[in-house]
């Protein structure tokens, strides 16, 4: 059998790279410009490699009972990691996957199909742009996992932002973020403000050590009308490979601290990692 070969492409925001993975046979990691973006196994779509697409699989498991279809809304494709899972998990879902970059979109379809029949709609579009003219009360969750680089672009993380996602989203709604941030998280502190300013219910999965400062590295975002599961989601991301902490309440807020919710006007990206804080060799 003839072994998989790494794929580079020029696409429109940079160099995507898929790289086969040489201990799962159907299993690849996209790069784009070196920073790795999503891990896909084509045969087992439920295994979330990264930490951070765990912790995003282990809300998606606690939002809904098991299996019950739901509308997704995802902001940002990659490989298409979690729009996989959500179909593999819950099927009959319909899922709207947003992605700027059409190059990425048609290398990653070209080389990884989508299954028959599942249920998920490419958009090629920015995803402020997009979700500005989607329907109101239209999806159940809306995964934002946006990078420009190795940052969350600006524009996704104001208050005019968060007030569209929050419109889109119905009542019981949930909102999850990939975010990446280190000590003394301004960025971080300012995006649970703004986010808390729209929505009644925040919390953030972490792991500790990114939490106590140690390191730069990627964080959860929740927000919702409703409770959020929050013990229900402890016991997951406590019993993971890689733990992390579910924090919520009087803990959060006092993290947040004076922290304001972002304007347009003063919106900044997300910090820029350190140097290989992402990379890989």
């Amino acid at each position: 059998m003839t072994e998989p070969i790494p794929v580079t492409r020029a696409v429109d925001h940079g160099t995507a790279k898929l790289m086969p993975d040489v201990d799962r046979e159907r299993a690849w990691l996209l790069t784009v410009d070196g920073a790795p973006q999503s891990y896909v196994d084509l045969d087992a779509p439920t295994h979330l490699e990264f930490e951070y697409a765990r912790r995003l699989g282990h809300v998606l498991d606690t939002v809904a009972r098991e299996g019950r279809p739901l509308d997704v809304l995802h902001l940002g494709g990659g490989a298409l990691t979690l729009p996989r899972y959500v179909a593999a998990t819950r099927p009959g879902s319909r899922q709207d996957v947003v992605e700027a970059d059409r190059g990425l979109l048609e290398l990653v379809v070209g080389h990884l199909p989508l299954p028959r029949g599942s249920g998920i709609g490419l958009h090629a579009a920015d995803a402020r742009a997009w979700l500005e003219t989607a329907p109101a009360d239209a999806a159940d969750v809306l995964i934002a996992d946006v990078f420009g680089g190795s940052r969350v672009p600006a524009h996704l993380t104001s208050l005019a932002y968060a007030r569209q996602a929050e419109r889109v989203l119905r009542p019981d709604g949930v909102y999850l973020a990939n975010l990446a941030d280190a000590a003394p998280f301004a960025f971080l502190r300012s995006q649970l403000a703004t986010f808390a300013a729209v929505f009644e219910e925040i919390a953030l999965i972490a792991e500790p050590g990114v939490l106590r400062g140690r390191r730069f590295g990627n964080v959860v975002l929740i927000a919702s009308h409703r409770p959020i599961e929050t013990a229900a989601l402890a016991r997951r991301t406590a019993s993971d490979t890689f733990p992390a902490r579910v924090e919520h309440g009087a803990a959060l807020r006092e993290f947040v601290g004076a922290a304001r919710p972002v304007r347009d006007e003063d919106a900044v990206a997300s910090p820029e990692p350190p140097g290989g804080a992402f990379g890989i060799g």
